[in-house]
């Protein structure tokens, strides 16, 4: 954990996780698909008969005590946050959402994709410039190519993704899911968030987020 400017630092992360979890509220909105990781936990929540904030916090345990075994290195206070802010808050911006726009047509639905992208790589930008600790899920794929040496981060980033969204829509499939419903698992808003949302992020990174840190 990097101690200079550590109550920036620290303000930066949570503003990060909190807005990450609110575009997560747009994206399941939108019903175009969510980003990997989460179309995994739309799935399990198709099956599984828990709120989504609960069962986000329980799958994330699991990945925790897994990052913990293998490499604790990358757990830090935002994983902690992350793990216990991301699931109740996305759950509750999806929920408010509803009430507040109940019925979208298509470009509604694509205004709420686009927004939830925006808004999701502002927060990446916060959270990553902020370096205290990763998610959960993020730590996977750091232990696998880092700690274990098996194969190239981007490789075995997208290898997880792909494993993610396959799970996400065969728990779904299996939970009886209808097909006009499966834009809540995956869709063209996991495509883009899986593959071209880099460059978004590196904006937001040098326009906001770093100078954000160093004018503390």
């Amino acid at each position: 954990m990097k101690i200079e400017n550590f109550p920036r630092r620290l303000l930066m992360c949570i503003m990060g996780v909190i807005i990450a979890a609110i575009s997560v509220g747009f994206f399941k909105r939108a019903t175009f698909g969510v980003d990997p990781f989460q179309a995994l936990m739309s799935g399990l929540n198709s099956v599984i008969p828990l709120s989504f904030g609960t069962l986000y916090v329980l799958a994330n345990a699991v990945l925790l005590l897994f990052a913990l075994l293998a490499d604790r290195h990358y757990i830090g206070l935002a994983t902690v946050i992350n793990l216990f802010l991301v699931g109740y808050i996305a759950d509750y911006s999806h929920q408010l959402l509803l009430q507040v726009l109940p019925d979208l047509g298509i470009p509604g639905r694509i205004l709420c994709l686009v927004i939830g992208i925006v808004i999701m790589c502002l927060a990446s930008a916060f959270y990553f410039t902020a370096d205290l600790g990763v998610s959960t899920y993020d730590a996977v794929a750091l232990i696998i190519t880092g700690t274990w040496k098996k194969g190239q981060f981007r490789w075995v980033r997208i290898a997880t993704d792909l494993i993610c969204v396959a799970a996400g829509l065969a728990l779904y499939a299996l939970s009886g899911g209808s097909l006009s419903g499966i834009g809540a698992v995956a869709g063209v808003g996991t495509i883009i968030t899986a593959f071209f949302m880099g460059p978004l992020i590196d904006f937001f990174n040098r326009t906001v987020a770093q100078p954000f840190l160093e004018r503390g």
